[in-house]
């Protein structure tokens, strides 16, 4: 049997209609105990806040939480020493929602007038990014019958059956970064008016890929 192997092309722009809002806890303190207490306390106060703009405590999802030793170098009769501080720790947390900018400064604003002064980032991404994922793998296989069409007709040759479709199923990033930590310094007490936000991300640039495998005579 005689084949042809052709890989197709996908490329399409998504416009983002999700905010994806990462917030960044950590502290040091002295005792192992008191570090979970005091995270345990903060993710609580995080969610308190989500819940007071209508959101679930569900819907505020940790990504990664870790506690480490901290140590503070110092010199001593010019030898190095290190002295133990405490025990940190680090919590990552997102929420999604459906983009607005209103809502958005409204949280910002929150955010920066909480004690506990997070740091952030701002990202969007797609509400159905299955859709997307579909629209581009069609995209990518009209490629791939249009260079079939164009090379089997260059060779003299007739396209008949397919014999195999080759799409590796990766996952598509489906998000653009658009702002990091725009909080204010703690000293410093801002106004709603402060978190006016006008943002409109870029459309998402995504491309694939599929490699088809068609019988010839």
């Amino acid at each position: 049997m005689r084949t042809i192997r052709i890989t197709g092309k996908g490329q399409i722009k998504v416009k983002p209609d999700m905010t994806r809002l990462t917030i960044t806890l950590e502290d040091t303190y002295r005792e192992y105990s008191e570090t979970l207490r005091h995270s345990s306390k903060a993710t609580k106060q995080i969610k308190d806040l989500f819940l007071a703009f209508g959101f679930e405590k569900s819907r505020l999802k940790t990504l990664s939480f870790n506690v480490d030793t901290e140590y503070k170098n110092y010199s001593e009769h010019d030898t190095y020493k290190r002295i133990f501080v405490g025990y940190s720790y680090r919590q990552v947390l997102k929420i999604e929602f459906d983009s607005d900018n209103k809502l958005l400064g409204k949280i910002l604003y929150a955010l920066a007038n909480s004690p506990l002064h997070p740091e952030f980032r701002i990202s969007y991404t797609v509400k159905d990014p299955e859709a997307a994922k579909n629209r581009l793998l069609s995209k990518a296989m009209q490629d791939a019958k249009k260079k079939a069409l164009v090379l089997s007709q260059a060779a003299d040759v007739t396209l008949k059956d397919i014999q195999s479709i080759d799409y590796s199923f990766g996952e598509l990033d489906l998000q653009i970064n658009s702002v990091q930590n725009m909080l204010p310094s703690k000293a410093s007490v801002p106004s709603i008016q402060d978190y006016h936000i006008e943002i409109e991300p870029d459309d998402i640039d995504v491309t694939d890929s599929v490699t088809v495998i068609w019988e010839i005579e």
